[in-house]
């Protein structure tokens, strides 16, 4: 099992059968995370971003200051729950300021009353 941390840029399937891996940021706090008792995990699935596709209201873009090789969009409507052994790798962590704008369009798309 890859250990992973919150804010995590990861590689996994978002079912099982699938046969392509996906980038997905772990929003799972950190003592899950680290916990060898807890086998699942919450993630936002991303995708690369064409650039002539414009952004969406639900979606943020990443880029290399990420880790990653290209813009990628994170779809923040949907939080899947993959297992720990789904993960093949890790291959970014998501900036600070990202962090607030995905936090800040999550509170958003889902409508939270806060």
């Amino acid at each position: 099992m890859i250990p992973v941390r919150q804010w995590d840029i990861v590689r996994f399937r978002i079912r099982p059968q699938d046969r392509d891996l996906h980038p997905g940021i772990v929003l799972s706090g950190e003592e899950w995370c680290a916990s060898a008792h807890m086998t699942n995990l919450n993630v936002l699935a991303c995708s690369k971003r064409v650039p002539r596709d414009q952004v969406k209201p639900h979606q943020v873009v990443l880029n290399g200051v990420d880790g990653l090789e290209f813009q990628t969009t994170v779809d923040a409507r949907f939080l899947y729950v993959i297992t720990k052994d789904g993960i093949s790798e890790v291959i970014g962590r998501v900036s600070p300021e990202r962090r607030r704008i995905i936090g800040r369009r999550i509170i958003e798309v889902l409508r939270l009353l806060l």
